[in-house]
């Protein structure tokens, strides 16, 4: 059985909460947005509008067109991540060409799927400074690793698009063990905790995947709140 839980709050030093979150079935993403006024928080949304949506779909429809191509290097569902991605940033891009108060905003990206809800294998992409931990037997490590792309990679459709896919990291994780616990979360919370205070709180509240998300956000507000602060957990029973 995988349970889900997300968070996302304002944290105790901004105005508006430019993060945005899905959970869905078999779906986790988090994106923390970047722009002028009330830019971020729309291009947090349509990334993750976007990616939720062409995720469904690419699961619901077997004669799906891919819009870049299928990859068959690396597996479908890291296809779904990567396609998903990729329309995601077009989006943004169409957005802000279209209206000036958007123009150079951007976002981050984190996200992990589960292709069916027998799978024990779970594949994720990410862009930018958001994590992606997994958390087995009293360890944590950091699957994910930061980079500033997010910044500027939004800018240009096309150059944008593949500057993105570069750096766009996705993997298959295989054989999820009993207990596992998958954590996606933006730096609201990784620049307030480290590792080992992360690692504490989730253990303190392994049985409660809600107590443990809330505990986070509450710890990470409690050393300053200084960002938006998501959370975003999977976890693994068999």
């Amino acid at each position: 059985m995988i349970q889900y839980c997300g968070r996302t709050d304002v944290g105790r030093r901004r105005a508006r909460n430019e993060d945005s979150i899905l959970v869905g079935d078999g779906i986790l993403v988090v994106c923390d947005g970047m722009g002028g006024h009330q830019a971020g928080d729309v291009a947090s949304r349509i990334a993750v509008d976007t990616i939720g949506a062409f995720i469904s779909r690419s699961e619901a429809d077997p004669e799906l067109t891919w819009p870049y191509g299928f990859d068959p290097s690396v597996s479908l569902d890291a296809n779904r991540i990567r396609t998903a991605i990729k329309l995601a940033n077009r989006a943004i891009y169409t957005r802000a060409a279209a209206e000036d108060e958007y123009a150079g905003m951007g976002t981050t990206v984190a996200a992990t799927i589960i292709g069916r809800p027998d799978e024990t294998r779970f594949t994720y992409g990410h862009v930018g400074d958001s994590r992606i931990y997994l958390i087995r037997g009293g360890r944590m490590l950091q699957l994910t690793r930061d980079d500033s792309l997010a910044n500027s990679a939004w800018a240009d459709a096309d150059a944008g698009v593949g500057t993105v896919m570069k750096n766009v990291l996705t993997k298959a994780v295989h054989d999820l063990l009993d207990g596992d616990v998958v954590l996606l979360c933006s730096d609201g919370l990784t620049n307030m905790l480290d590792d080992p205070s992360i690692l504490e709180t989730v253990a303190r509240n392994d049985e409660h995947l809600e107590k443990t998300c809330d505990a986070l956000v509450e710890s990470a507000n409690a050393r300053g709140g200084r960002d938006n602060i998501s959370v975003l957990l999977l976890r693994y029973r068999p």
